[in-house]
């Protein structure tokens, strides 16, 4: 009980909001940002044919979500790169990661301890940037609760709306990856935490942003390493989404059967006769009676 007393939630909480994210946080944001870049199909050929694509990429990966935040909030697109030890960082990371000799530098952030730890850090600097996006919001409109839902669902979510632009600067196109279309379990979650820091930015929500911040990052934290651990793409929020779509839109419970079985093999079929070649197997009936 006495430990319990001493360990003061709501002060951690503050420390914890208030604690600056530039450099480690950062850097583990940029790390893990380049590390999934450099796992995209061609991305390696890009980097060898067109480094400047390449690194174009690379930062649209890094700050991706501040460059169409600030374009929604009608600010320059370029503002973010005014921070030239941010722009600095992260170019450093891309260099390394995609040219360090004997690819030393990949192989120690891809192994997969020191990547869970990475991808930890990286959650709290999302929570972060939606909870800035949505305070942001709430400056511009006071009332406008949708906008704030949105900036902060765009700021979380990083790259992953842009990512079709961004396959452009790879010389790929394939619609089909629409994040829009097939939400990942950041960008939902990223939704579901906009949601949630408006709610108290209103203050309908009773409890203080640096306790909402504390808690969402532990989520996100635990959730994103235990499903890099398992090599998972799925959600913690799949069965719930299941139900509700179910209950308000109509959707198949758990996907649709296509979904979940695969397709008897084929059994291949005997050739279709022809008229003539029927006509012609009972001619050599009849002859061979005849004989």
């Amino acid at each position: 009980m006495e430990v319990l007393a001493a360990l003061n939630l709501g002060d951690f909480a503050q420390v914890f909001s208030k604690m600056g994210m530039f450099p480690v946080f950062d850097l583990a944001y940029y790390i893990v940002s380049i590390l999934y870049l450099k796992y995209e199909p061609g991305s390696v050929e890009v980097s060898r044919r067109s480094p400047v694509a390449s690194w174009l990429c690379a930062m649209l990966y890094c700050f991706g979500s501040y460059i169409l935040a600030d374009i929604m909030l009608g600010t320059s697109p370029l503002d973010y790169f005014q921070y030239n030890s941010h722009i600095l960082l992260a170019s450093a990371v891309w260099y390394l990661i995609f040219y360090c000799p004997l690819n030393l530098f990949y192989k120690c952030v891809a192994f997969l301890p020191v990547k869970l730890v990475l991808v930890a850090l990286k959650e709290v600097v999302r929570t972060r940037k939606i909870a800035a996006g949505v305070h942001h919001a709430h400056h511009a409109y006071h009332h406008g609760v949708f906008i704030m839902v949105i900036v902060g669902y765009v700021k979380g979510s990083g790259v992953a709306l842009i990512s079709n632009f961004e396959q452009l600067l790879r010389g790929v196109w394939r619609p089909d990856t629409n994040e829009i279309l097939n939400m990942s379990f950041p960008t939902k979650a990223s939704l579901y935490g906009a949601i949630l820091f408006t709610l108290q930015e209103a203050h309908w929500l009773p409890v203080s942003k640096s306790t909402l911040i504390l808690i969402f990052t532990l989520f996100m934290a635990t959730s994103k390493v235990v499903l890099t651990a398992r090599h998972s793409h799925g959600s913690p929020f799949a069965l719930i989404e299941s139900w509700v779509c179910h209950l308000l839109f109509g959707s198949p419970l758990g996907g649709s059967e296509e979904e979940h079985q695969h397709p008897p093999a084929a059994v291949p079929s005997s050739p279709v006769k022809t008229r003539e070649d029927v006509g012609e197997g009972t001619r050599k009936r009849k002859a061979k009676k005849a004989e």
